[in-house]
This record gives structure tokens, C-alpha cells and sequence, in this order.
């Protein structure tokens, strides 16, 4: 009896010492799998965690590639159609969205880099390979939720037609003069940007073209390459205001047509 008794505190002792083991050598892989993290951190320069703020849900995105493959971006960046970007009107360079097409759930992360779209109901245009993933290259639009996962710091938010380079950027940015008195019967041009190279106005004036404003004009000064909307009748000078403002043209200038 005594010796049953002493066999099953053994094989009860045996029993908990290997489930002891078992639950230290767990504690340990957890703990190495921890260190190993931190080091992965360290050595990678950090690793940042956006928690998602949903910007807007329902909206409509579009998608743009092969015509403007290659040319500048209003961030001063090359576009790239197989890279992951993204055109917004408002939102900083640099911002980091993650976008999700409604209809069947696929989602890609986006880097704004650009000003658009200027189609009238669409709040986003994604490079092509972001449409790809999104799965609407078929249908050409989605309705998408937006999320920010990170806010950028390279442009303030409305600007539309700068680059990258300092020495690019708009020369008139004042909107000082927006509410200069306008007298009936005269026309005017509305500046939105003035270049020292004419290629950074070319840009421009092909943004302006794609959201359907008529009458785009490049004015050539002894240092820059202006580009306007030009003939505007003093009345409408207002609504059109507005309406360059509305598509992101934020930065601008009003003149008085010379006879």
C-alpha cells in the first residue's frame, strides 16, 4: 500500500515538473520573441503604429496612369502609375491613407502626392497599381472609405501648382488682392501661379485644363511664367473665385486687364 501510494506521488511529482518545464520554456520563447522585437525596433530605426481615422466613407475615387506617367506632381515628385500614390485637393504631401473599396472589401495604403482629382463628386485619384489592388480598373471609379493613418508635413493643406524645389515654387501666392474692387464692364485674370520654369507652369496649366476651366494662359514675365484664367467679366470674377478655390486653386492673384 505504502508503496502504491509512494508510486503515484512520484508519477504525480514527474507529471508537474515537466508541466513546469513546459510553462518556463513558453515564458522564455515569449520573452525571447519580446527582446527580439525590441531589437528589430532599434536596428530598423523604429517602426511607427497609426491607429486609422476614418476620413471619409462613401465617397468616389477614381484613378490616373499612362498619360501622366512620368511628369511632375504638384508635390514636386515624379508620378509613378505603378507606385502607391494618391491626388487629393486639400490634404498635406506626405499624408498616408488607407483606402477601401466598398464593393468588395480589398483596401491599399496610399501616399498623397499630388492635387485632384478636378472632376466634379470625386474626392480621390489613386495611381494605377492602387487601382489594381482596389480591384476598379474595370469600372474606372469606386466608392471608397478613407482613413488617415498618418498626416504629412510636406505641403499645406489647399495649395495647388508648387513643386518640390524652393527655387519652383509659386512666386505669387498672395490672396491679398482677392477682393480688389472690380468695375463693371472690365475683365481680369486670375493668377493662380508664377514659375521660373516653364515646365512647373505647363504643369499647372494642364491641372487647370483637367478640371474644365476654359480660357488657361501662360503670361511670360522677365523672371517668371505666369498662368491665369484670363477674360473674366468683373461680375463673375467672384464665382470663379470660388470655384478655383472649390477644386483646390487656392493661390490667387487678380488683375485688371490692360486695354
Amino acid at each position: 500500500m505504502a508503496a502504491r501510494k509512494f508510486s503515484e506521488n512520484l508519477g504525480d511529482n514527474i507529471v508537474g515538473i515537466f508541466a513546469y518545464r513546459r510553462r518556463m520554456a513558453l515564458r522564455g520563447k515569449f520573452t525571447r520573441g519580446i527582446f527580439a522585437f525590441f531589437v528589430l525596433v532599434f536596428f530598423l530605426g523604429g517602426i511607427r503604429i497609426y491607429a486609422a481615422t476614418v476620413y471619409k466613407n462613401g465617397v468616389t475615387a477614381s484613378y490616373y496612369a499612362d498619360k501622366f506617367h512620368g511628369r511632375k506632381t504638384s508635390s514636386g515628385e515624379v508620378f509613378n502609375m505603378y507606385g502607391y500614390t494618391a491626388a487629393h485637393k486639400t490634404l498635406p504631401f506626405g499624408t498616408m491613407l488607407r483606402v477601401t473599396n466598398l464593393a468588395n472589401g480589398k483596401y491599399v495604403t496610399v501616399k498623397v502626392n499630388d492635387r485632384g482629382p478636378f472632376v466634379k463628386g470625386r474626392e480621390l485619384d489613386v495611381s494605377k497599381a492602387a487601382a489594381v489592388k482596389l480591384d476598379m480598373i474595370k469600372t474606372g471609379t469606386a466608392k471608397v472609405r478613407i482613413e488617415i493613418l498618418g498626416k504629412g508635413e510636406g505641403g499645406n493643406a489647399g495649395t495647388s501648382g508648387s513643386s518640390g524645389s524652393t527655387a519652383n515654387k509659386p512666386k505669387a501666392t498672395s490672396t491679398a488682392n482677392s477682393q480688389v474692387k472690380l468695375e463693371k464692364g472690365a475683365l481680369y485674370d486670375i493668377q493662380l501661379g508664377a514659375f521660373s520654369k516653364k515646365e512647373n507652369a505647363v504643369n499647372l496649366a494642364q491641372k487647370l485644363l483637367r478640371a474644365e476651366f476654359k480660357n488657361v494662359s501662360y503670361q511670360k514675365t522677365q523672371t517668371a511664367t505666369r498662368v491665369s484664367v484670363t477674360k473674366v467679366p468683373a461680375e463673375k470674377v467672384r464665382q470663379m473665385q470660388e470655384e478655383l478655390r472649390a477644386k483646390g486653386f487656392t493661390q490667387q492673384v487678380v488683375r485688371k486687364r490692360r486695354s
